[in-house]
């Protein structure tokens, strides 16, 4: 066990003490990621007293404070009525972020504890998929109908303005009876006029505003040609139903960057952290792994076939690996590219000749020049000519072989709705392995009475 910080020390003592307001007044001096690493410090049994010491608004603080996945783990570890209680205060994009990380019957058994509208509102959301504009907006904004006044505007914030003290009010958005959106006020707006005014008067008429169904790349390029402080979320009816935010666009970019990661990496299911449940952790390791295996069984094999040309020419062994390796780099680039440009809508998964026009034309420059220099180096180590024409020879068709399947590769997957980013490293590893060694000793075979002896 690593020595505790002070801020780790600290919080352990006030929960063993039960010191609720020492301890509600120390967390509130916590950045998020301290708030997240002194909770996973405690014991589990210390994570259910801290919860239960804390009021909802105080947990719910510490909720919005620490990554989802850690926050689901201790919300599913709660009674439903604790969890509901804590899960009414969260903002509704936090709410619906950790519900969409917790166990489906866990999250309905919250949900049936919580406040009837809040929690259709919640369900509503969960609805969509997490990274299109119904997934990523937010519910607390202010709407007002066409026939309001600006009194009456006024009016409703004086009245609610301990509930409205936390939404992020920059626009009042304007619905004409039918709820669907017809303007939007700027704060600025409602100074000047005269407090009998008309809303319809003073907004802003057909204001810019998303689809409910638009994508996270869509979201993007919005917020880079429009800079506004919020986007209204629209459906098919022209309903307004949520309101859309920058930086929980950036947000949502910057997730979706890090699963890719991960998911290249071999951590499957989302994110990891070394507080999960042992079981857990090992599990989303091992589907990968596993998985590797049985492709390297596939690799190898072809080794197995050509093993008494290996045994004469035992020098290829050194250079097997490499020929593969370096293949396998021009082929991880060339995929790169290409869920790259899926991703920014530049590729469709049927352009699949168009891909491959492009990458067989890197592919031949760039393996002729490889192969020219490994081949080189072959021949000035063995001072063997032929060992130098097998070596640059195979690797010159790897790359060519590896550059256009790590194009089409991501394509192709995408096109049967299998994600390119978690399947395409495993899948390209094995095929330039594969061809890498089946070139490497086919080669040798055909030439072997020219090698043998090295």
């Amino acid at each position: 066990m690593t020595d505790l910080t002070p801020a780790e020390e600290t919080l352990r003592e006030l929960v063993a003490a039960e010191n609720l307001e020492e301890l509600a007044s120390f967390i509130e001096t916590l950045s998020p990621s301290e708030t997240a690493r002194c909770i996973s410090r405690l014991t589990a049994e210390a994570q259910h007293r801290l919860f239960f010491l804390l009021s909802p608004e105080d947990a719910a603080d510490v909720i919005e404070d620490i990554p989802e996945a850690q926050a689901a783990d201790l919300v599913e570890d709660m009674p439903s009525e604790q969890a509901a209680a804590i899960m009414e205060e969260l903002s509704s994009d936090h709410l619906v972020d950790v519900l969409g990380e917790i166990n489906a019957d866990v999250s309905q058994a919250i949900l049936a504890k919580m406040d009837k509208e809040d929690a259709k509102e919640a369900r509503m959301m969960l609805e969509y998929a997490p990274d299109c504009a119904g997934g990523l907006m937010i519910s607390e904004f202010l709407v007002y109908k066409t026939d309001n006044t600006i009194q009456d505007v006024l009016d409703d914030l004086q009245a609610n303005r301990s509930k409205y003290i936390d939404y992020h009010v920059q626009y009042f958005y304007i619905v004409n009876p039918e709820e669907k959106l017809a303007g939007v006020l700027r704060i600025h707006d409602l100074l000047f006029p005269a407090k009998e005014t008309l809303l319809s008067q003073i907004m802003i008429s057909k204001p810019l505003r998303v689809s409910d169904k638009a994508s996270l790349h869509e979201l993007e390029n919005f917020f880079e040609e429009h800079h506004l402080f919020g986007a209204p979320v629209v459906d098919d009816g022209n309903r307004l139903v949520g309101v859309v935010l920058p930086q929980d666009i950036e947000e949502a970019v910057n997730k979706r960057k890090t699963k890719n990661f991960l998911r290249l990496s071999g951590i499957i299911g989302g994110e990891e952290f070394r507080t999960m449940p042992l079981l857990s952790r090992s599990g989303r390791r091992l589907s990968w792994l596993s998985m590797n295996i049985v492709l390297n069984i596939i690799a190898a094999s072809v080794i197995a076939l050509y093993q008494d040309t290996l045994a004469a020419v035992i020098t290829l062994a050194v250079f097997l690996p490499m020929v593969s390796d370096m293949s396998g780099c021009s082929g991880n680039q060339a995929a790169a590219v290409s869920m790259r440009e899926l991703s920014l809508g530049m590729v469709r998964p049927k352009e699949l000749l168009w891909v491959l026009v492009k990458e067989t034309k890197v592919g031949i420059i760039n393996g002729l020049i490889l192969g020219l220099l490994l081949g080189s180096v072959a021949y000035l180590w063995k001072g063997n000519p032929w060992l130098g024409v097998v070596i640059g020879g195979a690797l010159a068709a790897n790359t060519l072989v590896s550059v256009t399947l790590g194009g089409m590769l991501p394509l192709v997957l995408k096109r049967f709705k299998i994600d390119p980013a978690l399947v395409s490293s495993p899948l390209l590893t094995t095929g330039t392995d594969m061809c890498g060694f089946f070139f490497v000793l086919s080669f040798a075979a055909a030439v072997l009475p020219n090698l043998k002896g090295l």
